[in-house]
């Protein structure tokens, strides 16, 4: 076998993203809860073989699942814009386990700070551009991002105190979902200010753009909500059905591991599956960008119609 051709385009996800099924197998891989176990020593391998491809080096010996498997390794670890390492909380691939814990232990227990702290980490770590961002900026975010979140789902749920137990179960999801729509924007309004970098189809950065910012913003609070109705609305149903068994009542201890084993199983299809709604990198057309960003692309790429831009996860 001879080696490893160069012209692989590991830029890109290996499956088509311009269809759901394509977004959805890219995914299931991204948020593969395998990828956490991974030793430092094998991201740094994983980075090695990828960063050299990138260079036109080929590691010898080496396959092309292997450089697939290299760049899913790769990308599941290291921002893709400033190429930092994320916080084990904040990648993908912990969503199902962190978010199997959390809300399963929110729709039992009712702890919201824990859940929104978590959301704040991994939107912080999953946003989108390399603009830098002060101490001082994200701790105002993150305490903004929280504090509005938990007042949300407070005051939801002292709306509900007098309506019927099975109404009360769902008040987590009605909380989470008004809480993703303070959460995100505000632990990634930096992105808001300062605008998020848009490039040409050959990915030759063109400027920073807000509105393209707003979009990706917006595409990724629709994600999360979508990610959140299984887990959160199932689990209720089928446990409100369960309680009422005298197998439950005579094991009440089995309630919350139950719940929480519900909740993981929705949450290994309803991530991939919602993260794959929207392609990660998203399009937006010249004409509905700011005017200034406009007319720069249009003097210097007159022939450009759409920009392309990361919209975060």
């Amino acid at each position: 076998m001879g080696a490893l051709p160069l012209d692989i385009n590991i830029q890109e996800p290996r499956w088509d993203q311009s269809t759901f099924l394509g977004r959805a197998r890219h995914f299931f891989t991204v948020t593969d809860p395998r990828n956490l176990l991974l030793s430092g020593a094998q991201l740094e391998a994983s980075r090695s073989i990828v960063q050299n491809y990138r260079a036109g080096v080929v590691t010898p010996g080496l396959t092309e699942d292997q450089l697939w498997r290299a760049k899913y390794v790769y990308d599941s670890a290291f921002h893709p814009d400033t190429g930092e390492k994320v916080v084990l909380i904040g990648r993908m691939s912990a969503q199902v386990p962190m978010n199997m814990t959390i809300t399963g232990c929110m729709l039992t227990f009712y702890r919201q700070w824990v859940n929104q702290s978590f959301n704040a980490v991994v939107n912080y770590s999953n946003r989108s551009g390399d603009a830098p961002i002060t101490v001082g900026q994200l701790g105002t975010a993150y305490v903004s991002a929280t504090t509005g979140a938990v007042a949300t789902a407070l005051g939801l749920k002292s709306l509900t105190k007098h309506l019927p137990p099975l109404v009360g179960r769902f008040v987590p999801f009605a909380a989470v979902a008004a809480a993703n729509c303070i959460n995100i924007p505000l632990m990634r309004q930096r992105e808001l200010q300062v605008g998020i970098p848009v490039t040409d189809e050959a990915g030759q950065r063109l400027g920073y753009s807000v509105t393209a910012a707003k979009q990706g913003i917006f595409q990724v609070v629709i994600s999360r909500i979508c990610m959140a109705i299984p887990a959160m609305a199932i689990p209720p149903l089928i446990m409100d059905r369960l309680e009422k068994k005298d197998f439950l009542k005579r094991r009440p201890w089995l309630g919350a591991p139950l719940q929480v084993g519900l909740v993981g199983f929705c949450l290994v299809f309803a991530t991939p599956l919602c993260c794959a709604l929207f392609p990660q990198r998203s399009s937006i057309h010249v004409s509905r960008l700011e005017p200034e960003l406009r007319a720069e692309i249009r003097e210097r790429n007159p022939s450009t119609e759409v920009v392309y831009y990361n919209k975060g996860l």
